[in-house]
């Protein structure tokens, strides 16, 4: 099989600037593109993580406004090195969080926040 990696993970926005503020802002990531779709009601963005040439996010306007609570995608998971950091760095943020604690795993800890979207925001720090 030639398959080697995930190459995006696509959700649905509402609102792109808002989206695109959010994802730069709060997660550090870097706008890679911003298209018109063939579809001329599409608009299309990509971002990525500097430096990484890994899963980059799509974010997708103008199919359907109307999004369920969880958004379109359940959730988008991001590694970070330290997952005490990122809860109160995001809580210093006024970030929405989905989660009350951090939740242990025997493959690591993560928590969940939201998006501007409702859509769901796994912070996971697997275990060492």
């Amino acid at each position: 099989m030639a398959i080697r990696k995930i190459e995006h993970v696509g959700v649905m926005v509402k609102d792109m600037d808002a989206s695109l503020a959010f994802y730069q802002e709060v997660v550090g990531m870097k706008l890679l593109g911003r298209v018109k779709h063939n579809d001329e009601a599409l608009e299309l963005a990509f971002l990525g993580f500097p430096g990484a040439g890994e899963t980059q996010l799509e974010l997708i306007q103008g199919y359907n406004d109307q999004l369920p609570a969880e958004g379109k995608v359940h959730h988008i998971a991001f590694t970070v090195d330290d997952i005490e950091k990122e809860w109160d760095r995001l809580k210093q943020l006024n970030v929405a969080f989905n989660d009350e604690e951090i939740t242990t795993l025997s493959i690591g800890r993560y928590f969940f926040v939201y998006g501007p979207d409702g859509e769901w925001i796994e912070f996971f720090e697997p275990k060492k």
